[in-house]
């Protein structure tokens, strides 16, 4: 191990800056050793340390917090703590409170549900996106559908799963003239670790496009300065940032943006006042009138405490660390082989650690090019207490790009079904393709030796 790891830092020197890294690890995740786990699905849910966990069980054990839509003496805990949440999260995303208004949201995905609901899409109206597109922002063509609005797609390229930038300027000057457009793409794709340009946005928006940005995979590892950036929507979940607390996600909207949303119904907490007599309501502005019924005030504390541990490691040394253990991780691969020749893994996305983070997927073939069933190997890793996924996480545009699904193949397959089709029907419809891919992803408490513990595991696949 000391000599692989001697060859690691020379390979990655980076990882040095790094090392406060190791020092977290033993004191606030320590239960990760204490019972054997090796945790690689930071991009399925990040960690929350001790510390996180400590702090806000004595707030909460020496606080009485009420309802917040009162004024009463808990209530107005309550809202105080809302507010100095909603300030924090503003300056740690550097937002300007002038210019973006804070939502919170049960998670990414009812942030992406609150745009997509109350986007003004009419006919002849556009709603366009990457293919590496999280399913809950490809749900969104639900609703422009619903109005008659058109949804295209760009496609990523393999091997690297990239968008080229001529084909994405050809779609957004190719664009018919709309009242309303509206492009969304992931900053981090969740499926490969693909990290799009943030220039995106502003030649988008230069062109008549409103900008949906999804941060969820994102911002765990990489800083989102909104200074800098100027998306109209932004979308993410704070259990991916740091693991607790979970149901608490968010939507950053630009002022001018928001005011273009329209929501389709109100709910409690959302209005200034409703009659049913009379059979008129008037929302709440800003961020009150898309918060439905009460927040999880209790947990909005922990939040604020979550990006205090942020900040106390440093986003930018996550992301070092993260990158150097993908890069090397990426690195072992590439060279396993079969006693024949055949590779062990293929990688799906970018094999260097340019504009990508710490997300690697791939499949496992046996010595004559066939692909291991991804949920074979699943079962094998939870016998060594190793944590990763395997699927298509959620995004079914990269897997179909990745695995080189084709159209037609898909549609003759469903066709064929006369029920609905079970995920093994559809392997033994496509034959020698797979239906998924394995993910490892990094975090804030990975470590050489669980980089090491993978390839590990991934070598018991290796034949001859």
């Amino acid at each position: 191990m000391e000599t692989k790891f001697s060859e690691f830092l020379r390979r990655y020197p980076d990882y040095h800056g790094t090392e406060a890294i190791d020092e977290l690890r033993k004191r606030e995740f320590s239960r990760l050793d204490r019972l054997g786990h090796i945790y690689v699905d930071y991009t399925g849910g990040g960690l929350f340390g001790d510390f996180q966990i400590r702090h806000h069980m004595e707030f909460l054990a020496g606080s009485v917090l009420g309802n917040p839509h009162s004024t009463n003496p808990t209530s107005a805990l309550a809202t105080e703590r809302v507010v100095s949440c909603r300030k924090r999260v503003l300056e740690f995303f550097n937002a300007d409170p002038e210019e973006y208004v804070l939502i919170f949201t049960s998670n990414a995905s009812g942030a992406l549900k609150l745009v997509g609901e109350s986007y003004p899409f009419s006919e002849g109206d556009q709603f366009l996106l990457t293919f590496d597109n999280h399913n809950s922002v490809v749900g969104i063509r639900a609703f422009d559908r619903v109005k008659r609005a058109s949804t295209q797609y760009i496609p990523v390229e393999p091997p690297d799963l990239r968008v080229p930038e001529e084909r994405l300027r050809a779609f957004l000057e190719g664009s018919p003239e709309s009242r309303n457009k509206l492009f969304a793409f992931p900053a981090q794709s969740n499926f490969s670790g693909v990290q799009h340009p943030l220039d995106w946005i502003r030649e988008a928006q230069e062109l008549g496009w409103d900008v949906l940005l999804d941060a969820a995979a994102f911002v765990p590892t990489n800083r989102l300065d909104l200074q800098k950036w100027h998306p109209d929507y932004v979308t993410l979940s704070f259990y991916k940032m740091f693991g607790y607390p979970t149901g608490v996600g968010a939507l950053l909207a630009r002022r001018p943006a928001l005011q273009k949303l329209h929501r389709p119904w109100f709910a409690g907490g959302t209005i200034s006042w409703a009659s049913v007599l009379a059979e008129s309501h008037t929302l709440s502005p800003g961020s009150d009138g898309f918060e439905d019924g009460t927040l999880n005030y209790t947990s909005l504390p922990a939040v604020e405490l979550g990006l205090e541990f942020l900040d106390s490691v440093g986003v930018d040394t996550i992301h070092d660390r993260v990158n150097t253990l993908a890069g090397w991780l990426m690195d072992e691969l590439v060279a396993l082989r079969h006693s024949s020749g055949e590779r062990v893994a293929r990688i799906y996305g970018p094999i260097d650690t340019e504009s990508r983070g710490g997300t690697v997927a791939l499949n496992l073939y046996d010595s004559k090019g066939a692909p291991i069933d991804h949920r074979l190997v699943e079962e094998k890793a939870n016998s060594w207490k190793i944590s990763l996924r395997t699927g298509c996480f959620c995004n079914p545009g990269a897997g179909e790009m990745a695995m080189g699904l084709e159209r037609d193949e898909i549609v003759g397959c469903l066709t064929r079904s006369q029920d609905r089709m079970t995920l093994d029907q559809f392997q033994q419809c496509i034959d020698d393709k797979s239906t998924g891919a394995v993910r490892i992803s990094f975090g804030v408490a990975s470590t050489f030796e669980d980089a090491s513990k993978v390839l590990q595991f991934f070598q018991e696949f290796q034949e001859g």
